[in-house]
């Protein structure tokens, strides 16, 4: 299977990030791995991407819970950048304790394909892999 380009992890716990970062780099599925800590942060990765005509990531791992600008409402931002930026990003949700009303209100993001719960494993990440990369 070919490495992913770039893979992004947007997680403001540095342990999830830190187990999470190891897992993929000893798994060798991306050419680059990079951690945000919030989704404004985020969110400014990709504008700054978009704007040096940098590549997207592949794949991005996203939180639920986070200060600063939490999943929800990066998402809620995410689908306001072009249509060609979010068509090519692959946007999993992670989280520790998924509640109803956060599984609920992920089905009104047509971006979010499915919700992990943290942290990775690497039999998640095959199949995810298998499924949209092959």
């Amino acid at each position: 299977m070919k490495r992913l380009n770039l893979i992004l992890l947007v997680d403001d716990d540095e342990t999830t990030n830190f187990l999470n970062k190891r897992l993929l780099t000893r798994m060798e599925i991306a050419e680059r791995i990079e951690v945000v800590t919030n989704g404004e942060e985020a969110l400014r990765f990709l504008n700054t991407a978009i704007a040096a005509g940098q590549a997207l990531p592949d794949l991005m791992f996203l939180d639920i819970k986070m200060p600063v600008m939490d999943g929800f409402e990066f998402l809620d931002k995410y689908h306001q950048l072009p249509e060609a930026t979010q068509n090519c990003i692959l946007v999993m949700m992670l989280t520790s304790s998924a509640s109803f009303y956060d599984l609920e209100k992920l089905k009104k993001y047509s971006a979010v394909e499915q919700h992990i719960s943290k942290p990775l494993e690497e039999a998640h990440v095959r199949e995810i892999l298998n499924e949209h990369f092959r």
